[in-house]
């Protein structure tokens, strides 16, 4: 498990990780479930400050010095008697906090259950070979290089469209009436996949041959877009071992899913379409 996901508590403590236990030293048996602390009758067991000194740290509490064993411990003393007053004080009723903690929730229960059940569920290399066979097919198939200029209103689009027309160049255009920061490059945008753009603007450049630009101007949410396609290639896909790790993590991401989707289709679920938020002013 990933503890630092799980903490609540943070703490300073100088030189933590650079700590090491002396060579030979003996490591007296603990019971790890007795408390070391009590407050207001709450106990803090060694196993929880062990997690949470793993947690900050990485490491075992031992490579701590007892000083810092103490401050840790103090942490997580005053910790616990901020938590009492809240629930005294009702803040763990209230709705962002309550949210909050149920989620914090349901996040540590779905991350140990993800690991629990793929823990004897590593990806096969025909699994891993499978999977990157799939990703490849879904790989768009050419890079494309492409210039624009950015403007605020399609009639000042439509002007710089008349410019280029009257043979006025791209980037000398892009220059002058561009308010995009490529426009100290002359609207060069570089080599991109159209995934990488926003939809009206990757059907454009997909639309061209190199050399064409968009008569017509194209908008988006960022204004009005001129658009001039330098050049295309061909995509290569990353070799199977350079992206293997990542494979392991989609197809054990597709075991889970496949799990839960199991639990979903057994369960008894009641759900109502979740009403939108209501306007602001």
């Amino acid at each position: 498990m990933n503890y630092s996901r799980t903490l609540v508590l943070a703490i300073a403590l100088g030189g933590l990780a650079a700590c090491q236990p002396k060579a030979g030293t003996p490591t007296a048996a603990v019971d790890s479930s007795a408390p070391i602390a009590t407050v207001n009758g709450t106990a803090i067991t060694q196993d929880f400050f062990d997690f949470y000194i793993k947690g900050i740290t990485g490491k075992p509490a031992n490579v701590l010095t007892p000083d810092q064993r103490t401050q840790a411990l103090d942490n997580l003393i005053r910790a616990q008697l901020v938590a009492q007053q809240a629930q005294k004080d009702g803040v763990d009723k209230n709705g962002d906090t309550a949210a909050m903690i149920e989620l914090s929730r349901l996040n540590v229960l779905q991350q140990t259950m993800s690991e629990r059940y793929l823990k004897d569920k590593k990806p096969t290399e025909q699994e891993l070979r499978a999977e990157y066979e799939t990703q490849v097919a879904a790989l768009p198939k050419l890079e494309y290089h492409a210039r624009h200029i950015l403007v605020a209103t399609e009639p000042f689009a439509t002007k710089v469209v008349a410019s280029l027309e009257k043979g006025a160049k791209f980037e000398d255009e892009a220059k002058r009436e561009s308010m995009d920061s490529s426009k100290d490059n002359g609207g060069d945008l570089g080599w991109f996949t159209p995934d990488r753009m926003v939809k009206p603007f990757a059907d454009a450049v997909v639309s061209m041959k190199p050399g064409e630009y968009t008569h017509k101007p194209v908008q988006t949410q960022y204004g009005w877009h001129v658009i001039q396609l330098v050049e295309t290639r061909d995509l290569a896909a990353p070799p199977f071992d350079q992206v293997r790790q990542r494979l392991e993590q989609v197809v054990q991401a597709k075991k889970f899913k496949a799990y839960t989707d199991d639990l979903l289709r057994n369960a008894k679920i009641d759900k109502k379409e979740p009403a939108a938020p209501a306007k602001a002013g």
